[in-house]
Formats: C-alpha cells, structure tokens, sequence
C-alpha cells in the first residue's frame, strides 16, 4: 500500500507501526468542518486498510484545544450552503462515529487541549485517553442555543447518565482531573513533554502485541455492548474460538511456558 495520504486538514504520519492523526487547524481550535470530516474519514480509512499500522493515536495540533468541535461559522452561511446540504453533510458525523469501533485497530487519544462539543464525541470515541491537566471536557452547545445531539450517542456508552445529562443541560466545562475520576481519561499529565511520552509510550506497547488478537478482541467489545446478555455471551463464546484459532494465540501459550517474550505475527 502506498504512503500516508496527503490531506488538507489532517496530517497522518507512521513512525514504528503507530500512526499519529493530527485535526491541523489549531488557529481554528481544530474545528470539525466539513473538510475536516472529509479528511478524518480519509486518514482513518488508509490507517484501518494500511498493513504499516497497528496503533493509531489521534491529536490535535497546537497547545489550545484537541477540538473544539463542530464549525459554527457554517450554520450562519444560508446563502453558501442550503439546510438541506447541511443536513446531509451532518452524516459525515455518523460515519465518523461508526468507523472507530470497526477501525480494526486500537486508538489512543493524545488529547492535548480542550476537547469540547463534537471534539468530546471524538474522544470518547477513542479507546484510551491521555490528557494534559489543562484541557477542559465539556458539551458547551446549550449555551448557543444548540444540542450535543451527533455525539450524544457515542457520550452515552462513556460517561454516567446522570454526569452526561448535568455536563448538557448546563453546559459547563470539566477538569481533566474530574473525567479521569469518572473514568473517561486513563492519564493525566502536566505537561506537554510528558503527554508525548506517556501517549508513545502506551501506544508502543499496544503495538507489540497481536494484531489479530486486538482486532477481534477490540471489535467484540464494541459489538457486544449493545446486545442483550444472552446474545452476548453466545457472541463472545464464537469470538473466543477465534482467538484460539490464531497463530498468534498459540505463539503466546508457548513463550509464556518456555518464559520468554512471543513473537507475535498477527496471524
């Protein structure tokens, strides 16, 4: 497969089977255009069909914000774009929102600013969350007039219903440090320097491991949480089997009985 896309809004660069997703408007505080959705879609969909990647880490550029959501400037250019583009336009949200749990891959989330409104959808629909202690969480749209309804969704499988329905209704912003005792943020870091690290880190050690394991063992978790228990259970039985199928399965059994480190194939 050829190299990175070259992408308008989004840069895409892979460095030791970890590819980094950069939303690169940080003067705009990395809005999600239209563009930006265009080009997130893009590089996500190389990451998930490229063989050269096995971790994908999303970022935004700068220091300010992750992303601070949708671009409102749009909703106020009724003569550039009709209702009715920009309703069609709102489904590049849902395929966005459904292409991270199929992505086949783990996603870290270096979120290295605030991540507000749309943004927020975007980190939560990440794996694992690593954050500076100066970013801020929060669905802020209320107090435009507006509802978090595109991420509502993906906000509801990851924070407390209660918690969810406070941070909409009021739209107040929260600490990295409160959404990591929530739960929602695995790290949190002073600093900038200490985010990269952290982030590289985890997102290295991910790397190394089985790629057919994480695939269908990740895609099994998005699967099975909107099953009744039952069906879930008989759904993870099936996936099991899969897992004890793989090379790497048995590669894994053995180093750990000859007390060595596997050598895994993705296989």
């Amino acid at each position: 497969m050829s190299g990175a896309p070259n992408l308008e809004y989004v840069l895409v660069g892979v460095e030791d089977r970890v590819a980094t997703v950069t939303l690169n408007r940080p003067d705009q505080r990395n809005p999600l255009s239209d563009g930006m959705l265009r080009d997130l879609l893009a590089g996500l969909g190389w990451c998930r069909a490229s063989a050269d990647v096995g971790v994908v880490v999303i970022t935004g550029a700068g220091d300010r914000a992750f992303c601070a959501g949708a671009d409102l400037s749009s909703l106020l250019e009724g003569d550039q774009a009709s209702d009715l583009d920009r309703h069609r336009g709102l489904h590049r949200f849902v395929e966005l929102f459904l292409l991270l749990p199929e992505l086949g891959k783990p996603v870290v989330g270096r979120i290295n600013g605030h991540a507000l409104a749309g943004g927020l959808g975007l980190a939560c629909s990440c794996d694992l969350l690593v954050a500076t202690e100066q970013a801020t969480f929060g669905t802020p749209e209320v107090n435009v007039g507006l509802w978090p309804a595109m991420v509502q969704a993906v906000l509801a499988r990851n924070l407390p219903r209660k918690v969810l329905l406070e941070m909409m209704l009021l739209g107040e912003r929260w600490t990295a440090a409160q959404m990591k005792e929530l739960g929602l943020v695995n790290r949190v870091v002073g600093s900038q320097q200490e985010l990269d690290a952290v982030t590289y880190e985890i997102a290295g050690r991910l790397a190394r491991k089985s790629a057919v394991v994480l695939e269908i063992g990740r895609s099994s978790f998005y699967a099975q949480q909107d099953m009744d228990f039952r069906a879930a259970l008989e759904y993870l039985r099936s996936q099991l089997s899969l897992v004890q199928l793989s090379d790497d399965a048995g590669e894994g059994v053995r180093a750990f009985l000859e007390k060595r480190e596997p050598r895994f194939r993705g296989r």
